[in-house]
C-alpha cells in the first residue's frame, strides 16, 4: 500500500487541511466499523499504539490518539495551529511535525520565501524527511496553500522547491487558493504572480481554486436550501456547514468554503484510501493529464453540489451528475471549460457506479467537448466503491483545459496595475535576497504561460503534427 503526506502551509492551508483530516476520519470511521488499523487508514495515517506493535485494533472514533496524520503543518503565525492543538483533532497531529513562528509574513511573498525560507530551511527539510521515513512506499506530497498572503504564497512555494530538491521522484500535487479581485490584501497580485512562477517550475500538478468560485457555490447551496421545498435544509453536521469541525468555536464564513476544498482532496485521494473497480494511481494524474510539463494546471469541478451540502433533495439521475461536472456552475475557478480547449480530462467517481455508466457518459458528452485533435481519447477514469458519507455517489472532474487562461490574464492585469506605479514595491525590495528582477522574471513566466495557452486555443480544430499523442487510460 502506498502512502502520501499532506503539507499545510499558512493560515488558509492549515484551515483547509484541518477540514480534510476531520472529514477523512469521519469517512474511515463510517467504513471501518470495527476500528481496525488497515491499509486504507495507513495511506494517510500511521498507528502509534506501541502496545500493538504498530498494528492491530484502533478505535478511530473513541481512541483517535493512536492515529497520527501523515502531515507537516507550517505557519509563521501561531493562531491557527494553536487552535488545532486545542480542538478535537489535537491528538491526530504529531508535535514533531509542526513548525510555527509568531510574527507572520506581513502579506509579503519575499518575507515568506526569502526570510523564513532561509531561516527555517533545515527544520522544514528535517520535518519532511521524518514524515517520509514513516512511509513504507511514499507516493505523493499534497501541498495546500493560498496565493494571496505572505506565508502561503512565499514559504509555501519555498517548501515546494524543497520537495523537488529532496524527493525529486515523488509526485507533487498542489492545491492553490487564488484570491478574488476584491481581495482585502492589497499586495495579493504581487504575491500570486511571484508564487505562480514557482508553481509552474516546481509542481507536477496544480489544482487552482478561486475564492470567488467558492463564495458563489456556498451562496448557491444556501439558495437551494432556502428554496421553500419540504425537507430542503442543510443539516447542522453536514460536510459543508459542519458543527464538528477540527477548529474550536463557532462557524466562520469561510468554513463552508474550506470544506469544499477539503471535499476536493477527499475525492482525489479516495482511490488511494479505498478499494474500487478502477483505482486511479495518484502518479497517473500527472502522467495522463499533463502532455506539456508547464501546462499542469488542472481545473477541478465537483458534483453534485448538494452532496457537499447534504441538502435533502431527490437524487437526480446519474447522467445529470456527469453533465453538471462540465458546466461552469460546478467549476472551482470561474471558467467555462466547454467553450475552451481540452488537453485531457480525468473523471474520479465514487459510489455505486458501474464502468458501463462511466463509459456511456463519456461517449454521450464527448461530441460537445472540444478536445485537441491529437488527443481525442485523452480521458483518465477512476472508480472508488466507497461513496462520501451519507450519499450514493459523487464525481470529481479534473480538466487540463485552456479555460484557465482568463484567470491568469486577470491576475497579470492586476499585477501590472500595481507594478506600473511601483506601489508597495519597497516592502519587497527591503527583504534580503529579493531583487526587482524577481518581479520581471515572474511576470515574464506568467506571460509565457498565457501565451502557451493562447497558442493552443489558436490551434482549435487543427492538427498539431509534432504534438505528442496520449491514449485513453482506464
Amino acid at each position: 500500500m502506498t502512502q502520501s503526506v499532506v503539507v499545510q502551509v499558512g493560515q488558509c492551508g492549515n484551515q483547509v487541511g484541518c477540514r480534510f483530516w476531520d472529514l477523512a476520519l469521519r469517512e474511515h470511521a463510517y467504513v471501518n466499523k470495527k476500528g481496525v488499523y488497515d491499509e486504507a487508514l495507513s495511506s494517510f495515517f500511521r498507528n502509534v499504539d506501541s502496545r500493538k506493535n504498530g498494528g492491530g485494533a484502533c478505535d478511530i472514533g473513541g481512541r483517535i490518539q493512536y492515529l497520527k496524520a501523515r502531515a507537516v503543518l507550517v505557519d509563521m503565525e501561531e493562531g491557527v495551529v494553536n487552535e488545532l492543538l486545542q480542538g478535537p483533532l489535537r491528538e491526530v497531529f504529531d508535535s514533531a511535525q509542526l513548525l510555527t513562528d509568531v510574527s507572520g509574513s506581513g502579506n509579503n511573498w519575499a518575507v515568506g520565501h526569502m526570510t523564513y525560507g532561509s531561516a527555517y530551511r533545515e527544520l522544514i527539510v528535517d520535518k519532511l524527511r521524518r514524515a517520509a521515513e514513516h512511509c513504507d512506499c511514499l507516493q505523493c506530497f499534497f501541498l495546500i496553500h493560498s496565493m494571496g498572503g505572505g506565508t502561503g504564497s512565499g514559504l509555501g512555494t519555498k517548501v515546494l522547491s524543497l520537495l523537488e530538491e529532496e524527493f525529486p521522484e515523488v509526485c507533487r500535487i498542489v492545491t492553490s487558493i487564488y484570491p478574488s479581485a476584491e481581495d482585502d490584501v492589497i499586495t495579493s497580485p504581487y504575491n500570486s504572480v511571484l508564487a505562480m512562477r514557482e508553481l509552474t517550475e516546481h509542481a507536477d500538478c496544480v489544482l487552482p481554486v478561486e475564492n470567488q468560485s467558492l463564495v458563489d457555490i456556498v451562496n448557491k447551496i444556501k439558495h437551494m436550501s432556502q428554496g421553500g421545498k419540504p425537507g430542503s435544509v442543510i443539516k447542522r453536521d453536514s460536510t459543508i456547514i459542519s458543527g464538528q469541525g477540527g477548529l474550536s468555536g463557532t462557524e466562520k464564513p469561510f468554513d463552508a468554503m474550506n470544506n469544499i476544498v477539503a471535499n476536493l482532496l477527499l475525492n482525489i485521494t479516495s482511490s488511494a484510501r479505498f478499494e474500487g473497480s478502477l483505482n486511479m494511481d495518484l502518479n497517473e494524474i500527472a502522467m495522463n493529464l499533463v502532455p506539456f510539463p508547464r501546462l499542469h494546471y488542472l481545473v477541478p469541478s465537483l458534483t453534485p453540489l448538494y452532496t457537499l451540502a447534504d441538502v435533502n433533495v431527490p437524487t437526480r439521475r446519474l447522467d445529470q451528475m456527469f453533465t453538471d461536472a462540465f458546466s461552469k456552475d460546478h467549476q472551482l475557478i470561474r471558467a467555462d471549460p466547454k467553450h475552451s480547449l481540452y488537453l485531457a480530462c480525468a473523471l474520479m467517481v465514487r459510489g455505486n457506479v458501474q464502468v458501463s455508466d462511466l463509459r456511456r457518459n463519456i461517449e454521450r458528452l464527448r461530441p460537445s467537448l472540444p478536445f485537441v485533435s491529437w488527443n481525442q481519447e485523452g480521458w483518465k477514469t477512476g472508480l472508488c466503491s466507497v461513496p462520501p458519507v451519507g450519499h450514493s455517489h459523487s464525481l470529481l472532474a479534473l480538466a487540463n483545459n485552456t479555460c484557465v487562461k482568463p484567470t491568469f490574464m486577470d491576475l497579470k492585469e492586476r499585477f501590472t496595475k500595481l507594478y506600473r506605479k511601483k506601489a508597495h514595491l519597497h516592502h519587497y525590495l527591503h527583504v534580503e535576497g529579493m531583487e526587482q528582477s524577481c518581479f520581471s522574471d515572474a511576470i515574464a513566466s506568467l506571460s509565457s504561460l498565457i501565451e502557451e495557452y493562447h497558442h493552443l486555443d489558436a490551434t482549435k480544430g487543427r492538427l498539431m503534427p509534432d504534438a505528442p499523442r496520449l491514449s485513453i487510460a482506464t
